[in-house]
């Protein structure tokens, strides 16, 4: 029998793979619209539309953990926030904080932009909005990666426990 706590380790792997390739789009368009003053634009949209991703992706990450590690997924209006707050959260006897306040308070970015992607038109994204997110997602990521290694190496301690 396969623990659960692998298939949650491997799946939290495979989705930091297709989160570091949203990353890399990310940093390839900015570098684009440096060089494209005519279609900077389609650039930036480019850019919006991948940090979009990257919190999606990492919010899917996010869910799966709440569920099945934790045992409880926030409902209601305000479920994004509640389930970036509870991933800061330890759990006493259920399992560690997966992220420090500080990298939580970085996400939340992530989270309010994505809900601007959502609501507005692509012609009205405000590049100086984007730039800011777009130029720390390098280190925003590998901050997220190291939390998330962490956190496997704890549901690889439960697994060799079961």
């Amino acid at each position: 029998m396969i623990s659960r706590h692998i298939v949650s380790a491997e799946r939290i792997r495979s989705e930091l793979e297709n989160i570091e390739e949203v990353v890399t789009r990310v940093r390839r368009a900015v570098e684009a619209s440096e060089g494209d003053s005519i279609n900077s634009d389609l650039y930036w949209d480019a850019t919006a539309l991948n940090l979009h991703d990257f919190y999606t992706g990492l919010e899917r990450l996010l869910r799966h953990i709440a569920a099945e590690v934790d045992g409880h997924v926030p409902a209601g209006a305000e479920w994004h926030q509640e389930l970036l707050r509870q991933m800061a959260t330890q759990l006493p006897r259920i399992r560690p904080a997966v992220f420090s306040k500080e990298t939580t308070k970085r996400l939340d970015e992530y989270l309010r932009f994505r809900h601007v992607v959502r609501h507005v038109y692509a012609f009205e994204f405000d590049p100086q909005r984007i730039r800011p997110l777009a130029e720390a997602l390098v280190g925003d990521f590998a901050q997220v990666g190291d939390e998330l290694a962490v956190f496997i190496d704890f549901l690889e301690g439960l697994a060799d426990a079961d």
